[in-house]
C-alpha cells in the first residue's frame, strides 16, 4: 500500500473538527511514511499570563501530532491509539507568530510507538523538544 499524503492530511484535519485541535487552530500541513507536521498560531489564545506561549499549549500540540502520527501507522478500523506518556523540554519562549510541530517515529512496535517531537518557530528556532509513547490496542 502506498502512502497518500494528501488523503492523510485531509483525514487529520477533518478529525480535528470540534476538538481541542480546532480550538487551538492546529492545522496538519505535511506528512510522510514516518513523520507528521502541523502548525499552530501563537497569539493570546495560547498565552500564559506573562504573554508567552503556554507550555501546556505546546504539549497539547505535540500530543495531538504524536497521536495522529500513530493513527497513520495502524489500521483505524481494527486498532486504536492511546497516548500513555509525554514529556517536554521548553527551551525558548514565543510571544507571537507560528510554531511548527513535527513528530518522527523513533520506534514502531506492534503495541507501542515512540515519537520524537520537535516544535520550532517560523525561523527554524527550537521552541520545545518532546517525547511521546502511544499504546496500540485492538478496537472494541
Amino acid at each position: 500500500m502506498t502512502f497518500d499524503k494528501e488523503k492523510m492530511l485531509k483525514l487529520c484535519n477533518e478529525w480535528s473538527k470540534n476538538t481541542l485541535m480546532q480550538t487551538l487552530e492546529i492545522e496538519y500541513i505535511d506528512a510522510g511514511e514516518n513523520f507528521l507536521t502541523a502548525k499552530m498560531p501563537v497569539n493570546p489564545r495560547v498565552h500564559q499570563p506573562m504573554g508567552l506561549l503556554h507550555g501546556g499549549a505546546s504539549v497539547a500540540l505535540a500530543e495531538s501530532v504524536g497521536s495522529a502520527a500513530s493513527i497513520m501507522l495502524v489500521n483505524p478500523e481494527k486498532q486504536e491509539v492511546r497516548g500513555i506518556e509525554i514529556s517536554a523540554n521548553h527551551v525558548r519562549s514565543k510571544r507571537e507568530g507560528t510554531i511548527f510541530c513535527t513528530a518522527t517515529i523513533a520506534h514502531q512496535g506492534r503495541s507501542v510507538h515512540l515519537w520524537e517531537i520537535k516544535i520550532t518557530d517560523e525561523n527554524g528556532k527550537l521552541i520545545s523538544v518532546c517525547k511521546m509513547s502511544n499504546m496500540i490496542i485492538p478496537r472494541r
